[in-house]
């Protein structure tokens, strides 16, 4: 009967869990070193929505970590995306701007995509609607929710590091 239960309340929920949280009203940042992030530099390949996804990411310099995006799908450039995590107030800022294949923005001049500091525990390190994970010292995984009007999505991108990629402790 216990299980009978259990198999229809996954089936009723999903068998995955949520890998992304969001911030409750009025929570905070918490306070985090940008060091938390020193893993995440390197060259990372993987694939996602049809493609071949690329992210390049720099050790922590001058109180952020650069970052380089792109997706190639029937070997052409579908998007790119670059930003950084910086250190802002003693807590991490997550920062993004989307570029089409002829660098075109999709964002205004001064508009960025933000994600807010969430959490960090073990491998894992939660901003609002985007969660990096840890898998190994040479795979990750991060996870995004993605928006689309009323439709929300979460969809993972697993990454291999790759050869000549910077390994940071």
């Amino acid at each position: 009967m216990k299980t009978n239960f259990l198999l229809a309340l996954m089936m009723t929920f999903g068998l995955s869990a949520q890998k992304t949280l969001q911030l409750e009203k009025n929570q905070k940042s918490p306070k985090a070193p940008l060091s938390e992030m020193s893993w995440l530099a390197g060259y990372w390949k993987g694939e996602a929505f049809g493609g071949t996804t690329e992210e390049m990411w720099s050790p922590p310099l001058g109180g952020s970590m650069m970052f380089v995006f792109k997706l190639v799908n029937e070997d052409a450039v579908s998007f790119y995306e670059t930003g950084h995590i910086r250190q802002v107030n003693g807590t991490l800022l997550l920062q993004l701007k989307h570029f089409n294949s002829d660098l075109k923005g999709w964002e205004t001049k001064d508009e960025t995509v933000d994600f807010k500091l969430i959490k960090i525990e073990d491998d894992r390190i939660f901003f609002e609607g985007f969660t990096f994970e840890k898998v190994g010292p040479d795979h990750i995984a991060m996870h995004v929710l993605l928006h689309e009007g009323e439709k929300k999505e979460e969809v993972t991108f697993g990454y291999t590091r790759q050869i000549g990629g910077l390994r940071q402790k």
